[in-house]
């Protein structure tokens, strides 16, 4: 088997056991967001290094919700400085600092991805939020986050603190294709099942929203018919999602 057809392999294989296995704690994390939705609320999420693309995909999409508000922590995304950030999301004290810059309350659902679980900024984020009266959703990997210890003063992992936790099905080290001739695994496909995740609990999410007769405010692609549309729902969130 080739390495092209080796992780398209790796891939279904692994959209497949989340679809499957992770459906009851998906369709937990969609039951808070819709009774979120229905009351007002909104839905955060929050990554270190690659995962922030995890946060970033609820944000501002064709399809998505209008509240749905990224945690974009520049420091710990990598594009400034990816050799800070590695550290930074280690650092003690730095998640209350990120969550008192948006406007998180009690009635609100938070995700947080994080592929290993073992640093100190996505744990003590859970922790805090919770504290806050938040429900707490964990996108990672059992398989690494238990074969390591946690870099945090608790000792827990991410899948030890969150409310519902919901396993991307992926390999400890993430990279999971083997190609003869060469010395390290490739191909790492936490974003893509994280992409996945956070878009069955949005889909599953609306569609609970609406069976109890509510209609969630979602953006339209600006590539249509989106402008006007999006227009009144930027007005309305500007003053709520610093990101706008």
């Amino acid at each position: 088997m080739s390495a092209y057809d080796s992780f398209v392999s790796v891939a279904r294989s692994q959209f497949d056991q989340v679809a499957t296995t992770q459906r009851p704690a998906i369709e937990q994390a969609a039951r808070w967001v819709a009774e979120a939705l229905t009351g007002d609320r909104f839905l955060f999420a929050f990554g270190t290094g690659h995962s922030h693309m995890i946060a970033e995909e609820i944000f501002y999409r064709a399809g998505g919700l209008a509240r749905g508000i990224p945690m974009l922590e520049e420091p710990l995304m990598l594009h400034e400085n990816a050799i800070e950030a590695t550290y930074k999301e280690r650092e003690p004290g730095y998640a209350a600092r990120i969550l008192n810059s948006y406007p998180v309350t009690a009635g609100d659902v938070l995700v947080v991805a994080s592929n290993g679980g073992r640093n100190a900024v996505p744990i003590e984020l859970v922790l805090e939020a919770k504290a806050r009266g938040v429900k707490t959703v964990a996108i990672t990997n059992r398989t690494q986050s238990f074969r390591w210890a946690s870099r945090h003063a608790s000792g827990k992992r991410l899948a030890e603190v969150a409310d519902v936790v919901i396993d991307n099905c992926g390999v400890d080290g993430d990279a999971a294709v083997d190609l003869p001739g060469f010395p390290h695994r490739l191909g790492p496909p936490s974003s893509i099942t994280g992409m996945l995740i956070i878009n069955l609990i949005i889909i599953q999410a609306v569609e609970y929203a609406v069976q109890n007769g509510v209609q969630p405010e979602v953006f339209i692609s600006s590539n249509t018919s989106g402008d006007d549309h999006n227009d009144l729902l930027l007005q309305k969130y500007r003053s709520q999602n610093r990101h706008l």
